[in-house]
């Protein structure tokens, strides 16, 4: 009997350790690319590469103006997990590849209900990813097909 992890929490597990790297106050994300069982690159939240990040500097602009999740992300250092992966990687390697997305509160609990911003939903499309995995629980995962999100076109507000 094989008690192996399944590939996709295997990833997963590798995105939750890569966002221990995060350096967001509020929330922590890591991502990876893989196709054909290799990994492409790997991604977390965080300031752009020579900028103050807020764990340097001990505060985050949108905790301290009370700015819930999902807005204003305008006002925010870090660069997102996914689109730190998808910076680092060449898109012919990212054709028909997968995206694993863990996100933790500060605090290191999982956040459940994690998914992908309207502005990493685009880079994703356009960089050819095929599919995104995101964990919801300790083992367990939702398998989102990115045409999902080109098909149910959520920036078309009352078109």
């Amino acid at each position: 009997m094989d008690n192996r992890t399944n590939k996709q929490n295997y990833y997963l597990d590798i995105a939750d350790a890569v966002l221990d790297r995060s350096t967001c106050l509020r929330k922590k994300y890591g991502a990876i690319i893989v196709r054909n069982d290799e990994i492409i690159s790997t991604g977390y939240n965080g300031a752009p590469r020579g900028r103050k990040n807020c764990s340097d500097l001990g505060r985050c602009m949108r905790e301290e103006l009370k700015i819930p999740s999902g807005e204003r992300y305008e006002l925010c250092r870090s660069v997102h997990a996914e689109a730190n992966a998808i910076i680092s990687a060449s898109r012919r390697d990212m054709i028909g590849a997968t995206l694993y997305l863990v996100g933790r509160e500060a605090n290191g609990q999982l956040y459940k209900d994690a998914m992908c911003c309207s502005m990493c939903k685009r880079q994703i499309i356009n960089a050819g990813i095929d599919k995104v995995v995101i964990r919801s629980g300790e083992k367990e995962y939702r398998t989102i097909p990115v045409s999902d999100w080109i098909e149910n076109d959520d920036s078309l507000f009352g078109f």
